[in-house]
């Protein structure tokens, strides 16, 4: 994850537990094919994990019609509606037949608004991600993939702590955010927004 070359995150990178693959995205690009000459990438500033052994994950009851894809193929979106109001964007971790998975719940995009995509809703509208790409496999083939984190080094802290939005196995610490970026949905308490100037975000991104 240190290299400086732009890869494209594998099948092998998502077939781990959620928690383990949870804090190695921050820092990472979810890219989306807008046009033949377009991309449009933004960076993963925040992640939560899920996991069947634990109540607040949709597969804890076991597979149903509505959760079916969390338990299939590592690399795979999870998209929900929740609240019947906005979708959730996931990626689905670990191993087929165990529901697993990490969700998106904030992208910082560069030149854009630094809230556009600061939280599961607004991050799914801002990349035009919805039910129909259910089960999609994330590649450049289907115009949607992530690719690896750069400037490592100079990102700073990744905060780890509990889940928000949820009622149970609340205190599991299984929410990761970039501390250096002002994109994320929610600090923890007494962690103070970032001046701009302090702000981290990668010099550039040439894409694939």
């Amino acid at each position: 994850m240190n290299s400086k070359a732009i890869a494209i995150l594998t099948k092998e990178f998502f077939s781990r537990p959620s928690h383990l693959v949870a804090p190695d995205l921050i820092g990472c690009y979810l890219n989306k094919r807008v046009s033949k000459n377009k991309n449009l990438s933004g960076v993963i500033v925040e992640t939560e994990a899920y996991s069947q052994e634990e109540d607040s994950c949709h597969g804890f009851s076991g597979k149903t019609k509505r959760n079916e894809t969390l338990f299939g193929e590592p690399g795979n979106l999870y998209i929900y509606i929740s609240y019947g109001i906005y979708h959730c964007v996931n990626v689905v971790t670990g191993k087929k037949n165990w529901a697993n998975g990490v969700l998106l719940r904030s992208i910082a995009i560069r030149d854009e608004d630094e809230r556009i995509a600061a939280g599961p809703g607004l991050l799914a509208k801002r990349f035009g991600l919805n039910r129909k790409h259910d089960n999609l496999l994330l590649s450049p083939e289907n115009n949607f993939w992530f690719t690896n984190r750069k400037d490592f080094k100079k990102m700073g802290n990744i905060v780890q702590t509990t889940r928000i939005g949820i009622s149970k196995a609340k205190d599991i610490p299984w929410r990761w955010y970039l501390e250096s970026s002002r994109s994320v949905s929610k600090r923890v308490k007494g962690d103070k927004i970032p001046p701009t100037n302090k702000c981290w975000y990668p010099s550039s991104h040439e894409g694939l």
